[in-house]
């Protein structure tokens, strides 16, 4: 499988990288898919397990989401425009959710997103 920070040349035509920023953080953004595939293979169970390693899988999961979207803010809106089917507004509602209001947060809704949303984004986006 192609990361996305592979196919730099059309990553740069379309998203206006002059200076490759878009591509490193595309590299982060598959670093942090990764991340989450890896804490998603320890399984459902273990996430929301009510134990000390449970709580520590639901923390890194937030704070791999908010990772996901602070670097997908920072991508150049040419490069977003590029990529309608990404939901970009979605990836930056759930940082606030899981930022900001953490008591609201379900632990079902995160683990949806790292087990399913985040690895579709690196789908979409390592297709460059």
């Amino acid at each position: 499988m192609r990361g996305p920070a592979e196919g730099s040349a059309r990553t740069g035509e379309a998203g206006g990288d002059r200076d490759g920023r878009a591509e490193r953080r595309l590299a982060d953004l598959a670093e942090f898919v990764r991340e989450a595939e890896y804490l998603t293979s320890k399984g459902r169970e273990a996430y929301l397990a009510d134990s000390m390693d449970g709580a520590l899988l639901r923390n890194a999961g937030e704070r791999i989401l908010i990772k996901i979207a602070t670097v997908a803010e920072k991508l150049p809106q040419a490069f977003k425009d590029a990529h309608p089917d990404v939901d970009w507004r979605g990836i930056n509602r759930m940082r606030n959710l899981v930022a900001h209001h953490y008591d609201r947060g379900s632990h079902d809704l995160v683990w949806a997103a790292l087990n399913v949303r985040i690895p579709e984004l690196g789908t979409r986006l390592s297709q460059d």
